[in-house]
């Protein structure tokens, strides 16, 4: 009688069973996270996949401008500030006339945030101003006006003497009408700032 033949898979082989299964398992856990956040997505050709959550409201889409007056002061009022260690900050001073919602006053906080900070790129990069707002976190108040006229005396004051200060005009997709004047930046030192801007209240 013959001895019974061994089937038992050799030890080699079992491990790499086991290894190809896990490897196989990691794979397919990876690609499924990448569908889920379509990551395999072929994109736009102007190369950007724009998301909007599903409870953004419109105002996040509007792609609003800044005025653009040709005299911005020419900071020599300012030329002190390097030696004197002031505070330097951004003040965002918003008109409540329009009724804005909290996500559009966001919205347009963040064009004149922005607004201020390109403004400075693109003209005074090397600005004592820009570099101690960057290292000093940043700081940053909310302001309240109620006309639009009391906004633009106030970024004309603030160009006088010096200051940056945009005006953001919005796009007129959704609350409000096209080239309304929304929200003013004011970014500089701390006293120079609030002697434009010191009158008004939090917003």
């Amino acid at each position: 009688m013959s001895a019974p033949v061994s089937h038992s898979i050799p030890p080699t082989t079992t491990a790499y069973v086991i290894a190809t299964a896990i490897l196989a398992g990691v794979t397919g856990y990876f690609i499924g996270q990448g569908a889920s956040l379509n990551l395999f997505k072929e994109k736009p050709e102007d190369g950007y996949d724009v998301k909007v959550h599903k409870d953004t409201s419109e105002d996040e889409e509007d792609s609003d401008e800044y005025d653009s007056d040709e005299y911005e002061g020419n900071g020599e009022e300012l030329a002190s500030l390097k030696d004197s260690g002031e505070e330097v900050k951004l003040v965002l001073v918003v008109r409540t006339d329009l009724g804005m919602t909290k996500g559009k006053i966001a919205a347009q906080a963040s064009h004149a945030t922005l607004a201020c900070y390109k403004y400075f790129l693109a003209h005074s990069p090397d600005s004592p101003i820009l570099q101690r707002w960057e290292r000093n976190g940043q700081a940053k108040i909310a302001l309240q006006t109620k006309s639009e006229d009391d906004l633009l005396t106030m970024q004309a004051m603030a160009m006088s003497l010096g200051l940056c200060a945009r005006v953001i005009q919005d796009a007129g997709r959704t609350q409000i009408a096209s080239g309304s004047r929304t929200v003013l930046g004011i970014l500089g030192p701390k006293s120079v700032v609030d002697g434009v801007t010191g009158h008004l209240k939090l917003l």
